[in-house]
């Protein structure tokens, strides 16, 4: 269970906003036992204008985004196992993975693994996919 709350307003003054507290339980891998990890987050809205359940909302749905993205970072192209280590190559293969990634997206494609595993074997049909030929 996760709960939030929207800790008093004049802890951080402006122009940094609210604190707001998150405890989370999180099981541990072998499903022995949980603990509680307790996190901190600034936002610009009044209490009023968000209720803890609200922000939890708010929280759960972006770590929602990063556990796909860094899923189909990981899954569809390794990245955990790349060997690209210095200077500014991770990030700019990340960039690249990135990008990839958001074009399939925009295109609809129902299997992006599959979708990668093909192109990977035919390169010569990448320009068709992104251009929709």
């Amino acid at each position: 269970m996760r709960t939030t709350t929207a800790l008093n307003a004049d802890l951080a003054g402006p122009p940094l906003g609210p604190v707001v507290r998150i405890d989370r339980q999180v099981p541990a891998l072998d499903g022995s036992h949980a603990h509680t990890e307790v996190a901190f987050g600034l936002t610009d809205l009044p209490p009023a204008e968000a209720s803890a359940a609200q922000l939890g909302a708010w929280v759960r749905g972006h770590g929602g985004i990063e556990i796909r993205l860094h899923w189909e970072r990981d899954w569809v192209y390794d990245e955990d196992r790349s060997q690209i280590r210095t200077g500014h190559g991770p990030r700019v293969m990340a960039s690249w993975r990135n990008t990839a990634l958001s074009l399939l997206h925009r295109l609809q494609i129902p299997n992006i693994q599959r979708a990668v595993n093909y192109l990977n074997r035919h390169p010569d049909h990448v320009a068709e996919a992104l251009l929709g030929a």
